[in-house]
């Protein structure tokens, strides 16, 4: 089992390719530095996505998030390099990044960053009685 962080993002195959479904997967422990003053920026990460062929194997996205706990980055741009680099490795037909930062200075951050296939057109949504 690796214990060290990984830029390496692990897929498997969808067990339901033909189905548009959706992922949520919640990660509370995210942390980076603040490029400014170099204190960690604490926050959680929400990921949502209807996956495609491949979906990603939660043990490499575990270290992958591990991996910006000493980089220095902004939330603006941590968060859409989360999402640039998830969306690279499984090539989904929709995702979106939500990363709400703790509070720094009295101000609370949250950035949410989505990307949409082209040619896929979600389902329209059913309302339940």
């Amino acid at each position: 089992m690796s214990t060290q962080p990984s830029k390496e993002l692990e897929v498997f195959d969808n067990p339901q390719p033909e189905r548009d479904y959706t992922i949520r997967i919640d990660m509370p422990e995210f942390t980076c530095l603040c490029p400014k003053t170099g204190q960690p920026d604490f926050a959680t990460i929400l990921l949502e996505y209807v996956p495609d062929a491949r979906c990603v194997e939660l043990k490499s996205l575990k270290m992958y998030i591990w991996s910006y706990r000493d980089e220095g980055a902004f939330h603006e741009a941590v968060t859409n390099q989360i999402l640039a680099d998830l969306v690279y490795a499984t090539q989904p037909r929709y995702m979106r990044v939500t990363a709400k930062f703790n509070v720094r200075g009295g101000i609370y951050t949250t950035v949410v960053a989505d990307y949409r296939h082209p040619a896929w057109q979600p389902q329209p949504l059913v309302a339940l009685p």
